[in-house]
């Protein structure tokens, strides 16, 4: 899996614009603001009120540039966090139970569980995109099943390598739906840190923290 880095700059170099166009316009006031002063009539004063309200509102924008220079600041120490947290399962093998599993060289496998037995259960194989690829029959019997797969569709043209779903629908002799489980395993061989959270890399896909359902040391 090839990892294109990104770039992050034009938020900061738009954030520093921002602060240095308003420190600009802020200045220009204040001369303004002394100038006015400076010459106004002493029979008729100018209203402050205005004035005093422009102060408020260049005090208040101020603030909140960099109250978002602080939240920026606050998020990029999460994401370091996250991302020292992520190099831990470097070379560990992990669980995901979201049904995806990594198309190796024509080699996926997954486990599935089925709550009670089934009169059938049909498994159903999606790409990337959602296009399902691949449909068959499982093993109906109540629990663990093993389903590896060759990476071929059903009109035997091998599929390529990358992240595969495995869904597994079963039903019962009255028709009722039987609850079905999905898992599957690999070893994390890279990190993905170019996105806004880092991805364990399994194979061919990604995944995030969050999706991990166990770790094997």
């Amino acid at each position: 899996m090839n990892i294109t880095p990104t770039s992050s700059t034009p938020a900061a170099a738009g954030e520093k614009n921002a602060m240095s166009q308003l420190s600009g316009n802020f200045s220009t006031f204040l001369t303004l603001l002394t100038s006015q002063l400076k010459n106004q009539d002493p029979t008729s004063p100018m209203d402050s009120n205005q004035f005093t309200q422009q102060l408020v509102m260049y005090s208040q924008v101020e603030q909140q540039i960099q109250g978002n220079a602080h939240l920026k600041t606050l998020i990029a120490q999460g994401q370091s966090s996250a991302a020292a947290m992520a190099t831990d399962y470097l070379g560990k093998r992990v669980s995901v139970t979201n049904g995806l599993a990594s198309l190796s060289s024509g080699a996926a496998s997954w486990t599935y569980n089925l709550s009670s037995a089934a009169t059938a259960a049909n498994l159903t194989v999606t790409n990337a995109t959602g296009r399902v690829v691949y449909v068959g029959a499982g093993d109906p019997q109540a629990g663990n099943h093993t389903f590896a797969w060759d990476g071929k569709d059903n009109n035997g043209n091998a599929q390529p390598d990358g992240a595969y779903k495995l869904t597994v629908t079963a039903s019962d002799a009255a028709g009722g739906a039987v609850t079905s489980s999905v898992a599957s395993a690999g070893t994390v061989n890279q990190i993905d840190m170019t996105g806004a959270s880092p991805q364990l890399v399994i194979g061919n896909m990604a995944i995030g923290l969050g999706e991990i359902a166990a770790v094997a040391n």
